[in-house]
């Protein structure tokens, strides 16, 4: 991709570096000095020891710092040379998304609020949860922002096979396309049916339910392609049809445990996703994205 006449989205929260992102690591120490802390709620020196520290930390000084030796390379360690080249792709991916789907959704008389970007190391908190590089990158409907640990990009090259810096856009693209379904209505309406479904205790019905949410999202991502496409290079679209081949469900499961199970599929096939991210690339159209019918 040819980035260098893009700029960058200002719409990005960097908790790679202040610390934000960090939070998990308090947490996973403080659930190791639980013992600890409960031996000093039972004495008078030990309620004071606690005293001072909750009077720090409110002054802005976390004291678990001091006890946990992991949470300083999360903080303060340098970014390398890639890292910081792939956190610069995606502030650049993310702004065009915004110029692209601010033109769409004016056409249909609507604003587009652009989600924010999250960059964060290991895990952070979110709306939806706590944040873990474990489950890749995705959109919290709660909070509005898209999660993501950049060292996915590294699974995705070598445990996957999906390399390039367009499989990368495309990643991004994909999360982005679940804030237009949220902002259209549509997650909000699949998620009332997926709780119905749960309550039924019908776990399958709620993966299926899934699996159009999914595939629309990888039509939206193509018509991000499509509106971009002057920015690509040779290649550019084989990187984005090979990432959507290997995160399939079924290439997933086949590589994880030597078989596929259907019932337990939530993002679709391999071939359902190149499928559904080629027709929202060549027509460049949303309302080529039914993905429901």
């Amino acid at each position: 991709m040819r980035l260098d006449d893009w700029e960058e989205s200002r719409n990005v929260e960097d908790r790679r570096i202040n610390g934000a992102g960090s939070r998990g690591a308090s947490t996973r120490t403080l659930m190791i000095l639980w013992p600890i802390i409960r031996m000093l709620l039972r004495t008078k020196i030990g309620w004071a020891v606690i005293g001072l520290g909750v009077v720090a930390y409110l002054a802005g000084f976390n004291p678990l710092n001091l006890l946990s030796r992991e949470h300083t390379p999360v903080i303060h360690r340098v970014s390398g040379a890639r890292e910081q080249q792939a956190a610069v792709r995606m502030k650049k991916v993310l702004a065009s998304t915004e110029q692209v789907w601010s033109h769409i959704l004016g056409e249909y008389g609507r604003r587009y609020d652009p989600p924010t970007l999250v960059l964060y190391r290991g895990m952070t908190h979110s709306g939806c949860g706590y944040a873990q590089a474990q489950i890749g990158p995705f959109y919290c409907p709660t909070d509005k922002k898209i999660y993501l640990d950049l060292g996915f990009f590294g699974e995705l090259k070598r445990k996957l096979g999906a390399p390039g810096d367009f499989a990368q856009a495309y990643v991004l693209a994909h999360e982005v396309g679940h804030a237009v379904q949220d902002q259209l209505g549509i997650l909000g309406k699949v998620h009332r049916l997926q709780r119905q479904a749960m309550q039924r205790r019908n776990r399958t019905r709620a993966n299926h339910l899934q699996i159009p949410v999914e595939l629309q999202a990888d039509c939206f991502a193509g018509v991000w392609g499509h509106y971009a496409r002057s920015h690509l290079e040779p290649g550019d679209i084989e990187e984005a049809l090979n990432a959507a081949s290997k995160i399939g469900d079924d290439a997933l499961q086949k590589q994880a445990r030597g078989y596929a199970v259907p019932d337990s599929f939530t993002h679709g096939t391999s071939r359902q996703r190149i499928e559904w991210f080629k027709r929202g690339f060549e027509s460049g159209d949303i309302t080529a994205c039914n993905t429901f019918r």
